[in-house]
């Protein structure tokens, strides 16, 4: 994988997000999908992981050297990441996905979407890793 260099234009912006996993196979699935319908593009892809790129910013899945060891998100640490939809259909038609995905959990479903008091999607992916995917305010 390429190293790459800050963008001063960028400056104070999310660079990269680097996700341990314990099924690199399964992991890849999931997040493919996901980051491909939210706009990303794949970067790099190695033996044990996978990347993709939105702009400056990429996001890294690698095979975890404790595979054993689970995420607990209520602990100290990584709770979620949160990515913006380009509409709310977006946020459907993600939800809906969700809930086909045998590797994927919608969150809080009696109040979705609007678990979080804004309209967004709320789910827990491989690994446990929590990700809410936001819409925009319908005006």
């Amino acid at each position: 994988m390429a190293h790459d260099h800050a963008d001063p234009a960028h400056a104070g912006q999310l660079h990269h997000v680097e996700l341990c996993v314990s099924d690199v196979e399964t992991a890849v699935d999931f997040w493919d999908w996901l980051l491909d319908a939210l706009g990303y593009e794949p970067k790099n892809e190695w033996d044990g992981g996978r990347s993709w790129r939105a702009g400056p910013t990429y996001i890294v899945i690698k095979r975890a050297d404790s595979p054993d060891r689970p995420l607990d998100r209520r602990a100290p640490g990584l709770n979620h990441l949160a990515f913006h939809a380009d509409s709310r259909a977006q946020v459907d038609d993600l939800s809906e996905g969700i809930r086909e995905r045998a590797d994927a959990t919608l969150l809080y479903p009696d109040q979705h979407p609007y678990a979080g008091g804004y309209y967004a999607l709320y789910c827990e992916g491989p690994d446990g890793v929590k990700i809410e995917v936001v819409g925009p305010d319908e005006g």
